[in-house]
């Protein structure tokens, strides 16, 4: 996997449905979603989920091939997954396993999981991408400072905690794309990462740590310096170049996402 394939962060501008709606409303119904996909256990309710998500990205206009590249990053991880879930499900009492591999047996029932277990990861990694590539970072920002508004009452730096988050989304590829330029300097200079055993590939990646922290730290500095200049004191006074208000299109969102939830706990509890 290229370090260009994680594309976390980034954001593609654009004119769609899903481009215009209140941020508020597109986080609101991916936590809805997510929720929804951990009410989920049978083969229904992840068809609908699924079918959910294919409508999200077609109003999108996010090309599959965008979303299929940013699961590359976390394959290790659902191989991983499901490779747990399908050796460690136990099958019902007096049920012969389907195969065995040495002490490991596989039961339908561990095939199941591991295939829902892989789904339900693709799915939340897909719908979360989905978020940051229809809306700017400065929107998430706004929108996170609005529905976390509440705790200003209990003193919570809910301003400073929402700008954290959005720098960090907004740097997430400017640092991916400083690693990649990092890792081709030390492989032009004769290094390598893709060969030896673990302890090996751990040691060469010191050289690419170093001089990435060092930039990340850099970069943080000339940020703080920035903001002073700027005359940036936190949020207490801002004002706002564009005010939040829901549509007609984010009340129906909200309530897609609330009927997702109620709906997949109800068909979780039918199993189906």
């Amino acid at each position: 996997m290229a370090i260009k394939d994680i594309t976390l962060g980034q954001y593609f501008p654009g004119n769609t449905v899903v481009h215009r709606m209140d941020p508020r409303a597109k986080i609101l119904f991916v936590v809805c979603y997510i929720v929804a996909l951990f009410l989920a256990k049978g083969p229904v309710a992840y068809a609908v989920m699924t079918a959910t998500l294919a409508l999200c990205v077609l109003l999108s206009r996010i090309k599959l091939s965008v979303l299929l590249r940013s699961m590359r990053a976390v394959l290790l991880i659902v191989v991983i997954t499901g490779l747990l879930n399908l050796f460690y499900t136990p099958g019902k009492p007096g049920e012969s396993p389907l195969f065995s591999l040495w002490v490991l047996k596989v039961y339908p029932a561990g095939v199941w999981a591991a295939a829902f277990m892989v789904l339900r990861i693709a799915l939340l990694i897909s719908c979360t991408f989905l978020l940051t590539y229809t809306t700017s970072p400065i929107l998430i920002t706004d929108a996170l400072e609005s529905l976390l508004g509440p705790l200003k009452k209990l003193k919570a730096p809910v301003h400073e905690l929402a700008m954290m988050m959005s720098i960090a989304l907004r740097f997430i590829p400017t640092l991916i794309e400083e690693t990649d330029k990092i890792m081709s300097a030390q492989k032009a200079r004769g290094a390598s990462f893709d060969t030896g055993n673990l302890l090996q590939r751990a040691r060469a990646l010191v050289p690419l740590l170093v001089p990435l922290f060092i930039s990340a730290f850099r970069r943080a500095d000339e940020l703080a310096v920035a903001m002073e200049c700027r005359c940036y004191h936190g949020g207490e006074g801002r004002t706002k170049l564009r005010q939040l208000r829901f549509a007609a299109r984010d009340y129906v969102t909200l309530a897609l996402g609330l009927v997702l939830c109620v709906g997949a706990g109800l068909l979780g509890r039918l199993g189906v």
